[in-house]
């Protein structure tokens, strides 16, 4: 809850402080003009981006294989598009970072690695037996 509240207050205070000072190098006008055109080529590329993604779990499919990588790489290219929807230039730096392929692949890795940790993690700390009963009947009882 504590890293949510962070964030939730915590990220649009940056984005301020950050267009305040660019505001004051470059001027008002062509701060604002930088967001809108940060935001236009940022939802052109994630458009594309995300074409490209679907062509290619489609073929994984029709090859009767999994597209476990295209769901995610299709979940965060959403996810970029809605970081580089809001104005900032924070926001915008993650959302074309999760749009450049080479990049996203580092974090979709980095994020599954981390996963498997979790669920090893939580296998070793499993205190449970599964077992069998086997009854040995007599065959008179039968």
């Amino acid at each position: 809850m504590n890293s949510f509240l962070l964030l939730f207050i915590g990220l649009p205070a940056v984005e301020i402080f950050v267009m305040i000072k660019i505001g004051a190098k470059i001027g008002a006008l062509n701060t604002i003009s930088l967001i809108f055109l940060t935001a236009i080529i940022g939802i052109y590329f994630a458009k594309q981006q995300g074409l490209k993604t679907m062509r290619s779990g489609v073929l994984n499919l029709y090859q009767n294989k999994i597209p476990i990588y295209e769901i995610i790489a299709g979940a965060s290219i959403g996810i970029a598009a809605l970081l580089l929807i809001i104005p900032g230039f924070m926001t915008d730096s993650i959302g074309f970072l999760l749009l450049i392929p080479f990049t996203r692949k580092i974090l979709i890795n980095l994020f599954i690695k981390k996963k498997r940790n979790n669920l090893n993690n939580k296998k070793e700390d499993n205190d449970t037996l599964d077992g069998e009963i086997i009854e040995n009947k007599n065959k008179d009882e039968l």
